[in-house]
């Protein structure tokens, strides 16, 4: 992966500060949208600087549909009030899906050390780099002591939410690429969906159905193997 900057912590770090900034600038359907462009990134990089993650048509084709997918899911209102004032906000969601991409290829070359040590190393740079930052901004010390409600919601962002899943991004990294690890941000906007549906009573519209349905053929695509069968079925002679 010559040519790529040794600069992975900070490239994993970099996409939260741009979806911050950006989030703030642009409404959320359309950030969401936005970030669904990371596996395109991720397969361009891929194809640049790996040997053995080349870019398909089945590849492209995959990521086009898993893309316009996320769009139909959202829909038409999410882009509706988008304009020349949001345009810094896109482009740091933009910049945050192509720091993610190069950061899924970069971390490939850490597929042969345990996910612990890689993710631990991860999140301890990536504190050590930005706490001047937030102690900067911030002051904490002015601030007043949270509550347990606070803690609670802290402890769920950075147990589950990013260790664990930093811990499962890494082996998933190590096993099946950068490609197929960026696939997730496909998935996002489903999760969303379906949580709000299961706990906040929030119905489903046909465009949410539409969508997934479209979300499933580009990772079916993109993973290339229910395509290869069919080619092996459709060969063998009936």
């Amino acid at each position: 992966m010559a040519g790529l900057p040794d600069h992975g912590t900070a490239e994993q770090r970099h996409p939260f500060s741009l979806i911050v900034y950006g989030e703030t600038q642009v409404a959320s359907g359309l950030a969401s949208i936005l970030n669904a462009t990371t596996p395109m990134f991720t397969v361009l990089v891929a194809h640049l600087f790996t040997a053995n993650e080349r870019m398909t048509p089945a590849k492209a084709a995959g990521v086009v549909i898993g893309f316009v997918g996320v769009a139909v899911m959202i829909g038409p209102d999410a882009v509706s009030a988008s304009g020349l004032r949001d345009l810094p906000g896109q482009i740091a969601c933009i910049m945050a899906a192509l720091s993610y991409g190069i950061a899924g290829v970069y971390g490939r070359r850490f597929r042969g050390l345990s996910p612990l040590p890689v993710a631990t190393g991860q999140l301890v740079g990536s504190t050590v780099l930005t706490l001047p930052l937030c102690l900067l901004a911030d002051h904490p010390w002015t601030l007043p002591l949270p509550g347990p409600g606070v803690w609670a919601a802290l402890l769920g962002l950075a147990v589950p939410s990013t260790a664990l899943a930093y811990l499962l991004f890494f082996r998933v990294l190590g096993r099946a690429g950068a490609t197929n690890a960026s696939l997730v941000t496909l998935l996002v906007p489903v999760g969303a969906v379906l949580i709000g549906a299961a706990a906040l009573g929030e119905r489903l519209a046909p465009q949410a159905f539409a969508g997934m349905a479209l979300i499933g053929v580009g990772l079916l695509s993109i993973d290339g193997r229910m395509l290869r069968r069919l080619r092996r079925a459709a060969a063998i002679p009936g």
